[in-house]
């Protein structure tokens, strides 16, 4: 589970208490299909995670009037969280036949959901595993291009699979709340390139000190409260100012 504060005032990701946290909660469902014989690569399920995460917040049903937009305003009103599950045969099948998006990545496939209430999940999907998500990458993934934008893991942290795709989402997520109207659309129409990495010890001390957006986890599962999970490296981001100028931070459980 999964809950992304920042310390831009009036914003959903908000690192001290505030009205959020008496708020409703919502939870944004991430669901992976695994299937035992010929399972996903991991990298590739991170970056499809993050790239799926991207999808339903530039999808027309999650604005304005669109369906999906009240859920979305919930969410947002409240802490930010991401569920990871994983389902596989008939439990994949079950998941797709809900209302949400499918995205491909070379060998994974993650569906989103519009967000649901912490104690209101659709049954097909509260009856998915969150544990198991434990993925690996058959090859070294491949150097990524100097101008893609890329989400950098923190080298000295191990996570599950399944944790550290949730974590990939939000630096997703910050990275598009810090663009502007222009560079979201052309990411959007692009398909939401990226590269999901794990940084060098010394590339990773310079990124946490560049006010890039930054994932701060809260500690409730896996890994130390405050600890750095992911920078998100834009492009964009680099070349002017956006936002509140400052990095921004997420916790997760």
């Amino acid at each position: 589970m999964s809950e992304d504060p920042t310390p831009v005032s009036g914003s959903p990701f908000r690192s001290e208490p505030s009205a959020r946290d008496e708020a409703q909660q919502f939870v944004l469902p991430l669901v992976v299909r695994i299937e035992k014989a010929q399972p996903p690569a991991r990298t590739d399920a991170l970056e499809t995670s993050a790239r799926a995460v991207l999808t339903i917040l530039a999808d027309e049903r999650s604005a304005g009037e669109g369906e999906w937009a009240g859920a979305m305003r919930d969410w947002q009103d409240a802490r930010i969280r991401k569920v990871v599950r994983r389902a596989r045969g008939a439990e994949w099948r079950r998941a797709e036949a809900l209302p949400g998006i499918t995205v491909t990545g070379k060998s994974a496939e993650v569906r989103v959901f519009p967000p649901v209430p912490l104690d209101g999940w659709p049954k097909d999907l509260a009856k998915l595993q969150v544990s198991g998500t434990d993925l690996d990458d058959p090859e070294p993934p491949v150097d990524t291009h100097p101008a893609a934008p890329v989400l950098w893991l923190n080298p000295d942290l191990g996570m599950s699979a399944g944790k550290a795709m949730a974590q990939a989402g939000h630096a997703a997520q910050l990275a598009w709340w810090e663009l502007s109207d222009e560079e979201r659309t052309a990411w959007r129409d692009a398909g939401f390139p990226l590269a999901v990495r794990t940084a060098e010890a010394a590339r990773w001390s310079e990124l946490t000190g560049t006010g890039l957006p930054l994932v701060r986890d809260a500690g409730f599962t896996e890994i130390a409260p405050g600890s750095c999970t992911v920078v998100a490296d834009h492009p964009a981001l680099r070349r002017e100012p956006h936002g509140s100028g400052r990095a921004a931070s997420t916790r997760s459980e």
